[in-house]
Parts: structure tokens; sequence; C-alpha cells
């Protein structure tokens, strides 16, 4: 009798677990495939974030979920360095949020420690010589973003964005990135 009791339990047990386990894998599931992302980072407010399909080109004022070059040494030192989250981005990246400030023919410049884009300075971008850990940074040297780049920004003074690894591929825009459920600590 004690022995039914227990399998009992075991099988209630496992039904409960494989319940957890379909839930947590279908929220997965509809988060990938749903277009949904969980932002934990502080350069955008964090929470729920959605992947809304762009049917045109990027334009200046866009926030974009966008995936950056595997290839660039700013983002390898950045994946050293652990700036960026793993995700299914090349090179195990997860996808940045950013604005789009800057777009191919304008011209960035470095301003002291100031971006200007064509001339006007840029709100909120001082550029910092160290990172939180002390470590030195290296900062965009400027000039005119090419054809098929855009410059990209935060407003956030600690966020890892252009005006440390330069203009980035359009290519790697997956969509605008649309708040669902946000908070700001």
């Amino acid at each position: 009798m004690i022995e039914k009791a227990r399998r009992r339990g075991r099988r209630k047990a496992f039904a409960i677990l494989s319940l957890a386990g379909l839930a947590v894998g279908g929220i997965a599931a509809a988060g990938f495939f749903g277009g949904y992302r969980i932002n934990t980072t502080p350069s955008f407010p964090l929470g729920l974030w959605r992947i809304e399909k762009l049917s045109r080109e990027a334009r200046r004022g866009d926030t974009l979920f966008i995936c950056p070059p595997a290839n660039s040494p700013a983002i390898e030192l950045a994946r050293e360095r652990l700036y960026l989250p793993a995700g299914l981005c090349d090179g195990g990246m997860a996808p940045l949020i950013k604005t789009v400030v800057a777009l191919p023919g304008q011209t960035v410049t470095i301003e002291g420690d100031q971006v200007a884009v064509d001339g006007e300075r840029l709100a909120h971008s001082s550029i910092q010589v160290k990172d939180g850990q002390g470590r030195p940074l290296a900062a965009y040297a400027g000039g005119i973003v090419p054809a098929g780049d855009i410059f990209v920004h935060s407003d956030y003074v600690a966020s890892y964005d252009s005006r440390y690894f330069g203009p980035i591929p359009a290519s790697g825009v997956l969509g605008l990135a649309r708040e669902v459920l946000t908070f700001q600590p």
C-alpha cells in the first residue's frame, strides 16, 4: 500500500514537471517564432519587446533590433568583455536594441567627447574612455556612413553602440523594436 502511494506520488510529480517543461518550452517557442525578446540590458527599458517586421529601409529615429557583424574587432572585444549578451545572431550574440541616428552619406564626427551627425551634436552621446571595470575603450574615429550601413545609438551613457564600433550593416536589421511590457529600473 505504501509502495502504491509512492508510485502515485512519483507519477504526479512527473506529470507536474512535464507540464511545467512543456509550458516553459511553449513560452520559449512563442518568443522565438513570434518575434518576442526579453531585454535585460539598461540601454533601453527592461522587459518584453516584440520585433515588428520592417517593410522599408531603416530611417533616422527608428528603434531597431539589429544583429551586429560578428567579424568586427570592436564587436569581438565586446563579446570577450561580456558587453553583449548571448543570443542567436552570428557569433552567438543577442540582437541589439538601438536607435538609428545616421544613415548612408551622413557625416559622423567626434567633437571632444561628444558625437555629432552632420554638424549637429547628438544628445546623450558622451564617449567614455573606460568601461565600468576601468578597461580602456576606443571610440569610433568618425567618418561618412558607408552605403548599406547605419550608425546606431542609445541614450544610456554606458551603452556599447556605434560610438565605439562605428557604422554597422543595415542587413543585420531584424525589424522595429516595439515595447510590450517594459519598465525603467
